[in-house]
């Protein structure tokens, strides 16, 4: 076998070893039953208590209050950009939007669907370059919601502290989900997709409070209406399988390594050793202000183009891989989700220091 790599990828991203040497044993003979998890019936008993699991283990690790649901949708989380508004807006109804990235953007693009959408902020004129405080805007006061993204894997920048409103909170946690504790009850959805810090692609979690499922208006789509699903624990057409077992495997290995908060820890200490040596030069510049930095994605420039093109490749050739930024910013990006262990940051830092020093001139 071919040494693992250190995957610094946006998604879908590194996991677990062991997740995927289990899934490996699973998707030949699940628990010695003689079939595939993959073959398997979704109405089985066997992947019935694979479901089970899966949302009991996130409902502790989460400390989802009893009168929220868990979905496991597909369509993933740019699905929800629509099924959000759909389920909640209508007939003249407003909300309020938070402006700080590309999938914030293309959110608000989707809810003008459906209702009068408020941008209350915007980081665009600033590249996105950072989050909002909460004096920098104000909810519509008519609004049904507020909505906003965590963490932005383009940009770098993540929310610190979680908007204050008297307003249904609705939130794209895609790329933060479990990666640090937060108070569930403050909000009314919570979504994500599962492939940064959940499992592989093909499954978006939706954590929705059970008062939200009366919202839909009579015209929407059955499969489109979240109350359909929650009605059916996620049964009412066939499910990601595979995905939500990955998941629910993912979750175990989460809960061995001391559940979220002992996590949160590890993503500080992570993304500390990366920001000290970004700040400890003049040759490395983080795209984020450093009061919006994510834990979870380092976006990061180099002097010019062609040292940023030379840096991904040289890191390529030594198992640093995944490194290039996205297009729209270009630079590089290091995304250090949940499963991406500190040895890796670790021998990125000391490769930066040493490509510096050799290219610096």
């Amino acid at each position: 076998m071919v040494e693992r790599v250190y995957n610094f990828s946006p998604g879908p991203a590194t996991l677990p070893v062991e997740v995927l040497q289990q899934a490996s044993k699973d998707v030949v003979n699940f628990k010695e039953t003689g079939i595939g998890l993959i073959e398997m019936s979704h109405r089985s008993k066997e992947f019935m208590e694979v479901a089970d699991t899966t949302e009991s283990l996130l409902r502790e690790l989460m400390e989802i209050p009893d009168n929220y649901k868990v979905l496991f949708l597909q369509g993933g989380a740019s699905s929800q950009f629509y099924m959000i508004p759909m389920n909640l807006l209508g007939n003249g109804k407003k909300a309020t939007y938070l402006n700080t990235g590309t999938w914030s953007k293309k959110a608000i693009k989707e809810a003008k669907l459906f209702g009068d959408i408020e941008v209350a902020y915007s980081s665009e004129e600033q590249t996105f370059n950072r989050v909002p405080t909460q004096d920098e805007y104000s909810v519509t006061p008519d609004s049904e919601y507020l909505y906003f993204v965590s963490n932005n894997t383009i940009y770098g920048t993540q929310f610190p502290d979680i908007p204050q409103t008297d307003k249904i909170l609705i939130s794209d946690m895609s790329s933060d989900i479990l990666s640090r504790k937060i108070d569930v009850s403050k909000f009314g959805i919570i979504f994500a997709g599962a492939q940064k810090n959940m499992g592989p692609a093909g499954v978006t979690v939706v954590i929705i409070r059970d008062d939200l499922l009366e919202k839909t208006p009579e015209n929407t789509p059955t499969m489109l209406t979240y109350k359909t699903h929650a009605d059916k624990g996620s049964m009412f057409n066939t499910p990601p399988c595979f995905a939500i077992y990955a998941v629910g495997e993912v979750l175990k290995w989460l809960k061995k390594q001391g559940g979220v908060s002992a996590m949160e820890a590890r993503n500080v200490e992570k993304a500390g050793l990366l920001y000290d040596c970004i700040d400890g030069t003049d040759y490395y510049r983080g795209h984020a202000e450093k009061s919006s930095r994510s834990l979870m994605n380092v976006s990061f420039n180099l002097p010019n183009a062609d040292l940023e093109a030379k840096f991904i490749a040289e890191a390529a050739e030594i198992g640093l891989n995944g490194l290039k930024g996205h297009r729209s910013i270009g630079g590089c990006r290091a995304s250090i989700y949940n499963a991406f262990p500190k040895e890796g940051v670790e021998k990125l830092v000391a490769f930066m220091k040493e490509f510096e020093a050799n290219n610096k001139g």
